[in-house]
């Protein structure tokens, strides 16, 4: 396996999501992804970008003196020398999560690496290229986000949280799009339900809108 990837880039900031919000992590989004749901905010992630080897990236990951590392793209799971990246990052103990879209198989992760399975809902347009086997993949050590649309997302990503009791394997995060649906309805719904699972915002955006680099 070649020992290199394409970057888009790699940068100091704070966690916006998962269980990690507001943690001071080192990002690397990987360049390219196979799906094109309707409100991704990382278009510019799709092409272009820098291949750099593996060692390189380590390097630059060093510089930053930060323990937490978040593996991001694009779809970061669709290179495949991303798993000696894993590797090497946990084998020098770094705190590694990797935020997938869904599509790729999850299950041949480094078991090291916390994995943030985006399940994609019919407001996303890209159910159809999901990896439902994923699903099942999921640990306790693992976190699975569904990205909202509306309101009709919103009944989708419940009925599937309860029916299939998602909670019971990991945390369950329901983040609001943000140009579509405010999050104090998401916030009503959730506490209307009763329903296990943690509402959250961008906080990326809010600190400092959208753009590359945050």
């Amino acid at each position: 396996m070649r020992e290199e990837l394409r970057i888009t880039e790699i940068f100091h900031s704070l966690q916006g999501e998962t269980s990690r919000m507001g943690l001071p992590t080192v990002f690397v989004r990987l360049t390219g992804c196979p799906m094109r749901c309707g409100y991704c905010d990382s278009a510019y992630a799709f092409t272009g970008g820098k291949t750099q080897s593996i060692d390189a990236i380590m390097q630059q990951i060093r510089s930053f003196s930060c323990n937490t590392v978040c593996v991001t793209g694009g779809e970061p799971l669709a290179q495949k020398p991303v798993h000696l990246l894993f590797k090497r990052l946990c084998d020098e103990g770094f705190d590694v999560s990797v935020e997938t879209g869904g599509g790729q198989p999850i299950d041949c992760v480094d078991p090291r690496v916390s994995r943030i399975l985006d399940i994609k809902t019919p407001g996303s347009g890209e159910m159809h290229n999901m990896h439902w086997p994923n699903v099942d993949a999921v640990t306790a050590g693992d976190e699975i986000k569904f990205v909202l649309v509306d309101r009709s997302d919103y009944e989708w990503a419940r009925d599937k949280v309860i029916a299939e009791k998602l909670n019971e394997r990991a945390p369950v995060i329901f983040s609001p799009v943000w140009e579509t649906l405010k999050p104090v309805d998401l916030a009503e719904w959730v506490i209307a339900d009763k329903l296990p699972v943690r509402v959250q915002v961008q906080l990326h955006k809010i600190l400092w809108g959208e753009k590359p680099g945050v």
